[in-house]
């Protein structure tokens, strides 16, 4: 047995270090056997009232499930735990494969394997590349994975590993296959071979080399080890059952010909192992005890534990299937968000209409927000789509409670206070957030010009306009009540250009003294101390909530085109002058926006549209508790 199973089979409470590499084997080590690492918990508010639970092993051998959420997933291990099951011990891991970046549906696996090792004292999750494709794996692809998951709250401390890390291993593993008469190298052509493997209603047939001797495929197989074929010329395959009504069975590829170099390994190897085979061995070396798998791996889990069992391995993970997330009018497939970033219909990976955890980031979601929403909709056997106004009422949830208010006009209309004195200037108090008096006020500058939304003012108002029109009086926010007294126009196109108004100085802070009320309240900035910044409104990528769906199959002609807005006339309050890339905040009446990375060529702010204010969601709850509630009545 090698050193790293060993360590899993000898003592289930005695953690060693298996590091990624030889360098980590000779990390520090406490006495009771148990590596020091660090304790990283997760205290951030929107976690769905889940208690912290910090990720460290504490050696304590008496764990005891300590599950707040309740799904079928942790009902199979709270069993395993009653009966002993894997010595009492709880090891997850996330195994994903560089070949892209992270998107949602991933951020639900993320939190439902690190959150089950969470979950139980002692637990343990695992980063694990399955880098084992090197013609479609990039290191930038690693780095981002990293970076996304600490992002969402999860540490994998010390146990960051690759399937690259046991090619050794899982080469001897295919010689043992070999060996037992399990396996065989088949000289067919990929596509005869896809031929003799049948159909779902027509049995596969055995290849003409099924039947070479063991000596045989020992030699073809170290010759395809020393790099003497061209790819495609020969494969190593399991030898199952060709007549098996689960095709994953009849006869699968365990290895292939790919003479291209590796990222991490470089030419060493010409000849890599295939997903099904490297997972399911990788799982065992490492000592996870619930592999945790998406549905489509559902007709794969015979095969897993068919080369576990095959190789007799002292360590046998359970593999659990549970419903991917589909989200409506999102594209889940890394293969066509691939499509969408190298056509230059989005503007990289980490473009915010893109589904992935760096767009989200970028957008302006927060990693609470990601985790609730992945806890809300739980586990599930079967496949469904949420509807994304879900995610966005998460989102916002968070936001509302944690984020300043700010004040910008997207579309600017200049407003001139005629009674107002041309060279004051008052500083105003303005609430930051009056869902939180802890985070105090801000001072914002008030003077003779100002500018108001241009959809602010109708100067032939329908009923129920509230807000500016001649003759009118308003309250703008945290100032005064102003009227309407004339309007200026361009003289080529007719355009409304200017307001002019009058202000009531007893009405500072927007409250009369006499008790009169206005219906509408406006937001403003003073033109004399706003700064011009621009503005990118989002939308759904796609204008299908299925964008799979209709136009003969092609997702891209299902693209809104409208999916991107860009205002450059921007003004807002000054201190969004200094605001920090990531920073959020809710632009009154507007919607949740974020600082993007970047700047304007000139050097302006640029602030994207995180998610508007009204919640869709809440909509639709308050429709089917209105419709409940009619429908109990009759």
């Amino acid at each position: 047995m090698h050193e790293r199973e060993k360590k899993y089979h000898t003592n289930a409470s005695s953690r060693g270090n298996r590091g990624k590499s030889s360098d980590r084997k000779n990390a520090a080590r406490s006495n009771d056997g148990n590596l020091h690492r660090k304790s990283v918990t997760r205290t951030n508010e929107g976690d769905a009232g889940r208690k912290p639970v910090a990720l460290a092993n504490d050696g304590n051998a008496d764990r005891k499930p300590a599950a707040p959420s309740s799904d079928f997933i942790r009902n199979i291990i709270n069993e395993d735990m009653k009966t002993g099951k894997y010595g009492g011990r709880v090891m997850t891991r996330f195994p994903p494969e560089p070949n892209g970046y992270l998107h949602i549906g991933h951020a639900k696996s993320i939190c439902l394997n690190f959150g089950i090792a969470q979950d139980y004292r002692g637990g343990l999750c695992n980063l694990r590349f399955d880098d084992t494709n090197p013609t479609k794996e990039e290191e930038e692809y690693v780095e981002s994975i990293k970076r996304d998951v600490r992002w969402l709250g999860f540490d994998w401390d010390e146990r960051e590993y690759y399937a690259s890390d046991y090619f050794d291993r899982l080469y001897e593993y295919a010689v043992q296959l070999i060996e037992g008469g399990n396996a065989y190298v088949d000289s067919l052509s990929a596509e005869e071979i896809r031929e003799y493997r049948g159909t779902l209603t027509v049995p596969g047939r055995e290849s003409p080399y099924r039947t070479r001797s063991v000596s045989e495929n020992l030699e073809l197989f170290e010759r395809m080890r020393a790099g003497e074929f061209a790819d495609g010329t020969h494969v190593l395959r399991a030898k199952i059952d060709m007549a098996s009504s689960n095709i994953n069975m009849r006869d699968p590829t365990v290895y292939r010909i790919r003479n291209v170099a590796h990222q991490r390994t470089g030419n060493k190897w010409c000849i890599y192992p295939m997903y099904d085979f490297a997972h399911c061995l990788s799982d065992s070396i490492e000592g996870i005890t619930h592999s945790i798998c998406t549905l489509e791996f559902e007709n794969n889990r015979p095969l897993y534990d068919w080369f576990l069992d095959a190789l007799r391995v002292e360590n046998h993970p359970q593999q659990i299937e549970f419903a991917r997330l589909n989200l409506s009018y999102t594209i889940m497939s890394k293969r066509k968000l691939l499509i969408l970033v190298e056509k230059g219909i989005v503007s990289g990976w980490d473009d915010p209409r893109m589904p992935t955890i760096s767009g989200l980031r970028r957008r302006g979601y927060t990693p609470e927000a990601i985790r609730t929403f992945c806890d809300r909709i739980g586990v599930a056997k079967t496949n469904s789509v949420v509807d994304i106004a879900l995610l966005e009422h998460f989102l916002r949830e968070d936001l509302n409670k944690r984020v300043p208010r700010r004040m910008a006009v997207l579309r600017p209309l200049k407003v001139v206070i005629d009674n107002y004195p041309e060279e004051k200037v008052e500083w105003l108090e303005g609430i930051n957030n009056p869902e939180d008096e802890s985070m105090g006020t801000r001072k914002l500058p008030f003077s003779r010009v100002l500018y108001i939304e241009k959809e602010d003012f109708h100067e032939d108002p329908p009923k129920k306009y509230f807000r500016l029109a001649p003759g009118r009086e308003v309250r703008l926010k945290h100032a005064y009540y102003i009227t309407c007294v004339d309007v200026k126009r361009d003289e080529r196109t007719g355009e409304i250009v200017e307001l002019h108004c009058t202000y009531d100085p007893k009405t500072r802070g927007g409250w009369s003294q006499d008790g009169r009320k206005v219906k509408g309240t406006l937001h403003w900035v003073s033109a004399r101390h706003g700064i011009p910044v621009e503005v990118r409104l989002y939308d759904h990528l796609f204008t299908r909530e299925n964008p799979d769906e209709g136009a003969g199959g092609d997702f891209l002609q299902n693209l809104n085109p409208k999916s991107l807005e860009v205002l450059t006339s921007c003004i807002a309050e000054p201190d969004l002058a200094d605001g920090k890339a990531g920073e959020r905040f809710q632009l009154l009446r507007h919607g949740y926006f974020c600082v993007d990375p970047d700047r304007t060529s000139d050097g302006t702010p640029v602030l994207n549209l995180t998610v508007p204010l009204r919640d869709t969601w809440a909509k639709i709850q308050k429709a089917q508790k209105k419709a409940g509630e009619n429908g109990a009545t009759r």
